[in-house]
């Protein structure tokens, strides 16, 4: 009897494992070209980009920037997404938004969307990644780049000690935690 009762047990648990499982919501990317797809295109083929798309991409970026400066100046809050306190990923987070385009809440999580880049391919409107705490290698802070020509790459982001402030990657500071660039648009 005892040993029907545990089975039974043993059985309802695992039917409850299964069904809660069936609600996830998380991807398993499969192939190389799906790792590639930059987040607005998720769910279509990667196509060459043609030059009115790149167009509309620049002035998207460019308005996302845009709504990035008009954030200088406030100050840094670990969660903030407003004028009264904003921490790095926010900042990031709620520029894209203001263009439609959701992006995951955390720097270590947007790392992972969109393509890589070489720093000789980033433009205004990619993503900037860092590694600030040596102690657990991985990646904390993010910025958006608002410039970048062949000498100099400034960047948007919200530091713990300045707030909401455009730097350059050419920093010492920024230079020695640099990480990885990626364009998401």
């Amino acid at each position: 009897m005892k040993t029907a009762v545990f089975l039974k047990l043993v059985l309802v648990c695992m039917l409850l494992a299964i069904l809660s499982s069936c609600g996830s919501r998380s991807r398993v990317i499969t192939t190389k070209e799906a790792q590639s797809r930059v987040l607005r295109n998720e769910n279509k083929p990667e196509r060459l980009v043609n030059e009115r798309e790149h167009k509309t991409d620049a002035k998207v970026a460019e308005k996302i920037v845009k709504h990035a400066k008009g954030f200088e100046g406030t100050r840094y809050k670990f969660g903030g997404t407003t004028k009264k306190g904003m921490d790095c990923s926010g900042l990031v987070y709620v520029s894209f938004l203001e263009e439609g385009l959701s992006l995951p809440r955390t720097s270590r999580a947007m790392s992972l969307k969109g393509r890589r880049l070489y720093l000789k391919e980033v433009s205004t409107g990619d993503l900037l990644f860092f590694e600030t705490d040596k102690n657990k290698k991985v990646i904390n802070h993010v910025g958006l780049v608002v410039q970048a020509d062949k000498d100099h790459i400034y960047f948007i982001h919200s530091s713990t000690s300045r707030g909401v402030i455009i730097s350059s990657l050419s920093e010492t500071y920024w230079k020695d935690n640099f990480v990885l660039a990626r364009r998401v648009i």
